[in-house]
């Protein structure tokens, strides 16, 4: 057994669960303002005269408002020239004001009326025809829009939002930086405190409660805990697991901190790793650090999934996405999103720059046996590629010595 799984009794793993201490900055006024900015130079390159952007992580990229979408709408309409608007139903506006960024002048409806005539309207004191709409928007949103201003006068705001989003400052990249380190601590006592016959479900709550307690937004984003067989499904199979000894364990987890996201996933043996378990996870290690040595500013998204499968492929799985090999794509963006672009898969050709932040997770599934996942996430420098977290060393020292 490795001297950092299962050294830990429940009691000792939660006395670690102290707040966290090196907070980042959060997000500055100014910073809003610049987003908002950048985003109008952008609507010049696709012509659209207004940018619409729906409740979501997008709106709290501009507003600073953590909306989530309802039937009503709530967006931002922001004009290729001029102030934005929000667009908002009355009853709400004291709400909406208490978590603005920046000032921000409000456009109201009511519960008897047209939210899409009111865009239209809105659109029309702006002077604004040709409207780029929220690639996250709900489809009911694109339908009310159509009716009343035409499908000609809508189009995609995809290169507006990501050519704002992908590309993140240095306080985005210290929140992240935040973030991953929090859930790199919570892996690596996760890991202490497995035991013989612990269920996976009561790991999930300790993960939970971890994340919580060292003062991320809402406890874990998500997490995905299996044993043995079912770490060979990529994100799991329902029902209750319970550990023994021997079998593989795979943690995928995240928190939030501030709005902006980490996802780590930890895999390793509870017990002694057989030569097979030994031979999949070196060839996953090296597959990752080949798709992060690919990475440099200028390199197509796909080229860094193509240097995480020659090394699977060369070791004998594979090839594409037959198995046992690589189901899936190499890596994603992430930001205020858990996946949002760059997306690292064959086909995209967009070059990385500066700033972009992925995920690097080759994962390696022998099916009906177990599959090996290491994940952690990059961002983009002038020079290459710099990791948040520091990659696993080994099957048997899964995190960097000193961490847990």
């Amino acid at each position: 057994m490795s001297a950092q799984i299962g050294h830990l009794s429940p009691e000792l793993a939660w006395a670690a669960c102290t707040p966290w201490t090196e907070l980042a900055p959060r997000i500055a006024n100014d910073e809003y303002l610049d987003r908002i900015e950048r985003a109008q130079r952008l609507l010049d390159t696709i012509e659209a005269d207004a940018l619409l952007v729906t409740a979501g992580t997008s709106l709290r990229y501009f507003t600073g408002i953590p909306w989530g979408a309802t039937e009503r709408l709530v967006a931002m309409l922001l004009p290729r020239r001029g102030e934005p608007a929000m667009i908002c139903p009355a009853f709400e506006e004291g709400s909406l004001r208490a978590e603005m960024a920046h000032p921000i002048a409000m456009a109201f409806w009511e519960e008897h009326d047209d939210p899409y005539a009111l865009v239209a309207g809105c659109m029309g004191v702006r002077g604004a025809a040709t409207l780029a709409l929220d690639p996250a928007a709900p489809f009911g949103v694109y339908t009310g829009l159509r009716e009343t201003i035409g499908n000609r006068a809508i189009i995609d705001a995809a290169p507006v939002i990501d050519g704002c989003r992908a590309r993140k400052s240095a306080a985005e990249l210290a929140l992240m930086k935040q973030a991953t380190a929090m859930t790199l601590k919570v892996q690596a006592l996760a890991a202490g405190m497995l035991h013989e016959g612990v269920a996976a479900g009561e790991v999930k709550r300790f993960i939970d409660g971890a994340h919580r307690a060292l003062g991320a937004d809402n406890g874990s984003t998500f997490c995905i805990v299996q044993f043995g067989e079912a770490t060979s499904y990529p994100h799991g199979v329902p029902g209750e697991q319970y550990l023994q000894p021997n079998q593989v364990v795979l943690i995928d987890t995240g928190c939030s901190v501030a709005g902006y996201q980490s996802d780590i996933t930890r895999t390793y043996v509870f017990g002694t790793p057989n030569t097979e378990h030994a031979r999949i996870w070196d060839l996953e290690r090296a597959a990752q650090q080949a798709a992060f040595d690919a990475v440099r500013p200028g390199v197509p998204c796909a080229d860094i999934d193509t240097a995480a499968r020659r090394v699977i492929e060369a070791g004998g799985l594979g090839p594409d996405y037959r198995l046992p090999g690589l189901p899936h794509r190499t890596g994603h963006g992430c930001g205020m999103a858990i996946h949002e672009a760059p997306y690292l898969v064959r086909g995209n050709n967009a070059p990385l720059a500066p700033g972009n932040c992925c995920s690097d997770e080759p994962m390696i599934v022998i099916p009906g046996r177990f599959g090996i996942r290491l994940e952690d996430h990059f961002y983009v420098t002038e020079e290459g590629g710099a990791w948040f977290t520091e990659p696993s060393p080994s099957i048997d020292q899964p995190f960097a010595k000193g961490l847990a």
